[in-house]
């Protein structure tokens, strides 16, 4: 072979490996964009809830009056009575890092306008859903709604508003009826009138028991009463007259003939005479 041929192969082979070898360099070594991230140093991502922390935010401030309710709620059910200051609440649920915006909101709008919560002279104080206060006050509520006709109070609101509840309500156990209420189970506080207990036989009690009115308004029982060959009790009362009311009477004016007064002097009487 000729040497200038051999030459010139070594020099193309040569130009090649170097050719590999830079390309191999290039992918190897990382570009600008990978080391300016690398140099960037990441911090810790953001707390998503972060906001909740903020003296501001919406979330505290509703957790904040929240456990004022709650706090209010439970040294009434203690016994103590006598309202606070914003500032003797916020101390007494160690809440006193509450911001200025906090105060104001608690003082012109959470605290006034909270159905559990009572303004007395710049003060507060638990609002109770039941106007007593001792065994005698829950005794003579039942007893009032015995008479009207009202039923029975909810134990849950008893609970809310009696202070040292669990104490009275051992002490008017043999006044007091418990009835459990099937829809939500929930307990129902009647007044016991001994006055009004009289012995009913177990027929009429078996035929109350499987009789079952949920849901029936007064017409669906009197069809129910009268297709079982039962009749059902009218109301014997005064019936009163609906008022009907006058219609009054539209004036009409009577129609005058006029007999053109304005002719007379004009007109002549042609009556031939007699």
């Amino acid at each position: 072979m000729d040497r200038s041929l051999i030459r010139e192969r070594e020099a193309f082979m040569k130009k090649a490996l170097n050719s590999t070898l830079d390309i191999k360099k290039r992918s190897v070594a990382p570009t600008s964009s990978e080391q300016v991230k690398k140099k960037v140093h990441k911090g810790p991502p953001p707390d998503p809830n972060a906001y909740k922390n903020k003296s501001g935010g919406s979330q505290y401030k509703f957790g904040v009056l929240t456990r004022i309710v709650r706090h209010m709620k439970t040294r009434h059910q203690d016994g103590e009575t006598h309202p606070l200051s914003i500032d003797e609440i916020l101390d007494e649920t160690n809440q006193l890092n509450a911001g200025p915006k906090v105060r104001q909101w608690l003082i012109s709008e959470a605290l006034p306008n909270n159905p559990k919560v009572h303004e007395v002279e710049g003060k507060y104080v638990f609002k109770p859903p039941l106007p007593v206060r001792d065994r005698k006050s829950l005794l003579k509520l039942l007893r009032q709604h015995d008479m009207k006709g009202h039923g029975g109070v909810l134990l849950d609101d008893i609970q809310e508003s009696l202070p040292h509840c669990d104490k009275v309500m051992k002490q008017l156990d043999k006044e007091i009826l418990r009835i459990i209420r099937q829809s939500d189970k929930k307990q129902i506080i009647f007044y016991h009138d001994k006055g009004i207990q009289f012995p009913v036989e177990k027929e009429f009690q078996q035929l109350w028991r499987n009789t079952s009115v949920d849901g029936l308004q007064d017409d669906n029982i009197e069809e129910y009463l009268n297709k079982q060959g039962i009749k059902s009790m009218q109301d014997t009362g005064p019936k009163v007259k609906p008022i009907r009311k006058k219609m009054k009477k539209s004036r009409t004016r009577a129609t005058k003939i006029s007999d053109n007064e304005h002719m007379q002097h004009v007109l002549q009487n042609y009556d031939t005479p007699s």
